[in-house]
């Protein structure tokens, strides 16, 4: 039997001096092991429902859970649970991608041994060695994106929170995330994303929801919303529900 890891009910948010909500009564589950997309145009609430997620954003009314854990009353408990690549790149600028690394897997608090065992293996299998004593602020985006996404995966999440991971970064770096994204969801992990990259989101969800307006229009897997709405992408079905260019 499949568990819930996400369980959203009736979540609502509105932004102070808005005049309409962000989210809106936005009622939604993720399944245990699940590679999940939630999917939208600019202003639809998905990067807003993911800061909700991880504690970073207070909402209004609703009921927010994971793992079980309320986001309210343990979140304490579920940061140790989750890791998070905002849309943003959160990284010190001035701190070279070796210090930034070694950084933040000490506030996790990972063992030192251990913390260079997964920061050499990260750093080969993104192709990063010749770049370590760069300062990140000097780094491609590509790098700084992989970088980010290493710091969210020191710690080995059960749940990993993805915002447009791969927006602005160069063919070569967006193969190599997506690659280590489908090989962390054959692993087991529970994997929510956002992205504009209908094409992408297709190839890699088994589980999408379209969000408009703080509302879900639709959801189901790629397939079984292709086939319901008889449209031939999700780029299509995204233009034809939301009326917004991808």
């Amino acid at each position: 039997m499949t568990h819930s890891m996400i369980d959203i009910q009736k979540l609502r948010k509105t932004y102070r001096g808005a005049a309409h909500p962000s989210v809106d009564g936005l009622t939604l589950q993720v399944s245990e092991g699940a590679f999940f997309g939630l999917l939208g145009p600019n202003g639809a609430g998905k990067t807003t429902t993911l800061s909700v997620l991880c504690g970073l954003c207070p909402y209004d009314i609703g009921e927010v859970k994971v793992s079980g854990l309320d986001v309210r009353r343990e979140m304490g408990r579920i940061r140790r649970m989750i890791g998070v690549v905002p849309q943003e790149i959160a990284l010190y600028p001035e701190l070279t991608a070796h210090e930034n690394l070694h950084f933040f897997g000490g506030i996790q608090g990972i063992p030192s041994d251990t913390l260079r065992e997964r920061i050499d293996n990260y750093i080969e299998l993104f192709n990063l060695t010749p770049h370590l004593s760069k300062k990140t602020a000097y780094l491609s985006g590509g790098m700084k994106r992989k970088v980010n996404l290493i710091v969210a995966m020191l710690h080995r999440p059960r749940v990993l929170f993805l915002d447009e991971p791969t927006v602005g970064v160069d063919v070569l770096s967006k193969q190599e995330i997506v690659t280590h994204l489908q090989a962390l969801y054959r692993e087991g992990m529970t994997i929510v994303y956002t992205s504009h990259d209908m094409a992408e989101a297709e190839k890699l969800c088994t589980h999408v929801a379209l969000m408009d307006h703080g509302r879900i229009v639709c959801e189901g897997s790629p397939v079984e919303l292709l086939n319901r709405t008889g449209t031939a992408s999700l780029e299509e079905l995204f233009m034809t529900r939301t009326g917004s260019d991808v």
